[in-house]
Parts: C-alpha cells; structure tokens; sequence
C-alpha cells in the first residue's frame, strides 16, 4: 500500500519533535498537604510579591518577558490593592530558581508567582516548604503541586472531565483512547481514565504509539479492530498539532472510521493553528476552550500597552494578580493563606473562571467547542460559575 500525506501531516513529520507543553517536566517528589500556609499581610501596604521567571534563558526569554508584561498589565488594573513586585531571574535553571525564591523571601516576599517549568517550580515548592510561603507556579503538572505549591497551567485533567462529563450527556457510553507513548501522552491517557471512572462511560481500549510515521500508521489497524469490535461511539485523541494530530486526522477515516459516524474528541485545542480547522477527519469533532471574550478584551489591552500580541500563557501571570488583588481586597490579613487561595466561589480570569484546589491543582471554566464546515462553533458554553453540574 502506497502512503499518500496530506501537506500539512508532511510539515509536521519534518518538523524535529519538540515538547510541546513546556511545563511537562517530570516532577522528583511530591509535595505534602499543608491547609493553612501561607504569610500574612499588613492590611494598608502594599503586598511584597517575587515574579520568578526565565528572562535571560536561551530557550524562554520570550515567555518571560510577556509574563513580567501582563503581571504589571493585572497590576496596573486593580482597584484597591496594591502590589510591590520584583522580579528574580530564574535563567530557566530549577537550582537558581530555588536559589532565587528563597532570596525572595528573605527580602520580604509573601506570595511567589512562578516559576515557569515543572521542575523549577518542585524545586521552589520544595526549598520553601519550611518558610510558610506559598508559591503560584505557571506548571501545568499536577505531580508537583500540593503544600505550599499550586499549579496556574490548564490540565489534563480539568479539560478530561469537562470533555467527559459533555460526552456522557451526549449518550456516549465506549471510549477509545488514542495517545503517544510519551509522558503527555500517557498524563493525557490517564486524564481520561479518571474522568472516566466518574461517569457513564467506560474506555474499552487504549492504543499508544511513538511519534514517528511508521509506529502511527501501525497504529490504525488496531485502532480501527478495537473500534468494531467493541463498538466504540467515541474517540478520544491526546495529540495536538504539534503531535500526531494531523496524521491521525487524516488516516483514521482513511481506515473506515468515519468522523460521522464515530464521534472524535480531543484534549488538545484542535483551533491551534488555524489551519486545522480544514482537516477533514476533524469535522464535527469536539475540544474544550476557554471563554474566549474575555480573552480578546485581555489581548486587546495586552497590545495596546505593549504594541504586540501576549504569549498564550501570559494570562496565567494575569490571573495571579488578579486572585492576590481579589483576596486583598478583602481586609483579612490571611488573603494569602492556603485556605483563602482554595476559596470555592474561586476567581474570575483572563479565560474566565478559575479557583484552586486543595491538593495544589486547578479548576477552569471551559466550553465545548465542534468544527463543522472549517468553522469552529461553541455548542456548550463556558459556565460563569462554580455551581455548574458540567465541571
């Protein structure tokens, strides 16, 4: 059998594999439950507040940059409180970034927002364990957080329940969860599982395969057998752009499992680029994204500010203002306290509502989205609160 390529899966074939959550960094040692950590605050001074971000590394300075950018943006606009911020260059090494949290608190900080990768922020949870200060790192893996630590990146699991529990409601009942062999792939896989467990659906196969054209194309047959043979009514795809994506895309409905007639659904934002839209075998599928409005307004004054575009993560850094500027407001010196960083009503954000759980992870907002016609359409939209039987 000859393998024709769409373009696009070409381009992507050629590119060199890259992470393409740079957050994902295994994690050395999880943090232990600690519920009421965190500094006090003199009610009426500003509150001293450490950014630790990677603004002279060679791979991140980038980030960095509109990080720092859109936490003075968040500053700039709060009403009441009022932040004293200082930066403390990470040079994106874990080593330094514990090294420079730890001086934070020495000059005073309360509460450090960052650091970007999954590692650093360990690193930093782990040196400040003793110190009574809690940390809102830009991670968005969930193996680092918990105690003094708390992760502002979207998760797996956050997107895996919200995608399930819209499936469920839709009468899917048999999941086929396809991953790469990779630690996203199988964090993503297991995402799934859990979410799951939780409700009417049941995942009556799992198939992985590596990130080359020989071991997706593999892949298919196996796919499409377990597909038949237990009927399955939903496919579930980890991979994003940057990943298989694209491939998958094309050659799952190649196989006979028509977009049609077997629902696909991803965790991976299936509008990132635009041009994935006009993949065929993604017609009809289901992702979840944030409330996008919100985010254009943020965007919109992100550029007026600063003359260019944010970096997708900047609004984490936006939202950790916001939520210190939120819990300021309040009078209570204990705003920066665990207990009061995990309040249940949460917080409103860039992307719209967000809060902390008690085990350091996070909770967004999302809607579902569908491609139909090359077009992206919100068929379930994102909820404006907590009480919300869909989170």
């Amino acid at each position: 059998m000859t393998l024709r390529l769409s373009r696009f899966a070409k381009k992507i074939l050629s590119m060199p594999l890259v992470a393409t959550v740079v957050l994902f960094t295994t994690a050395c040692e999880m943090q232990t439950s600690s519920v009421g950590t965190g500094q006090l605050i003199d009610l009426g001074e500003p509150i001293p507040v450490a950014l630790l971000v990677p603004k002279t590394s060679r791979n991140a300075s980038s980030v960095a940059i509109s990080l720092e950018n859109a936490t003075r943006l968040a500053m700039s606009q709060l009403d009441s409180a009022e932040i004293n911020l200082k930066v403390y260059d990470t040079y994106g090494s874990s080593k330094i970034a514990a090294t420079q949290a730890k001086l934070a608190v020495k000059e005073g900080a309360k509460i450090i927002i960052g650091p970007l990768f999954g590692d650093a922020a360990n690193e930093v949870g782990l040196a400040l364990s003793g110190q009574n200060v809690n940390v809102l790192s830009f991670s968005n893996n969930p193996t680092v957080a918990g105690g003094n630590l708390f992760i502002m990146g979207k998760t797996f699991e956050n997107t895996a329940g919200r995608l399930i529990k819209f499936a469920a409601t839709k009468g899917k009942r048999r999941a086929v969860i396809i991953y790469p062999d990779n630690v996203e792939g199988r964090l993503g896989r297991d995402a799934l599982h859990a979410a799951a467990k939780k409700s009417k659906i049941r995942v009556v196969a799992t198939q992985s395969f590596s990130f080359t054209q020989e071991s997706v194309v593999n892949s298919i047959p196996l796919i499409r057998a377990a597909t038949k043979i237990y009927e399955a009514d939903l496919l579930l795809l980890t991979s994003n752009s940057a990943g298989a994506l694209p491939l998958l895309a094309q050659l799952l409905p190649e196989a006979g499992l028509n977009p049609q007639k077997i629902q696909y659904a991803g965790l991976a934002r299936w509008d990132i680029p635009s041009q994935n839209v006009g993949l065929q075998g993604l017609q009809g599928g289901w992702f979840a994204v944030p409330e996008t409005e919100r985010y254009e307004i943020f965007s919109d004054h992100y550029f007026a500010e600063y003359q260019e575009k944010p970096h997708p993560l900047a609004g984490l850094a936006f939202d950790a203002i916001s939520a210190i500027g939120a819990l300021a407001q309040s009078g209570n010196s204990k705003a920066l306290t665990t207990n009061a960083l995990t309040r249940k009503s949460g917080f409103t954000g860039v992307d719209g509502i967000f809060r902390f759980t008690s085990s350091g992870t996070n909770q967004r907002g999302l809607a579902i989205a569908q491609i139909n016609g090359s077009q992206v359409n919100i068929i379930d939209d994102a909820p404006q609160s907590f009480n919300y039987s869909g989170m």
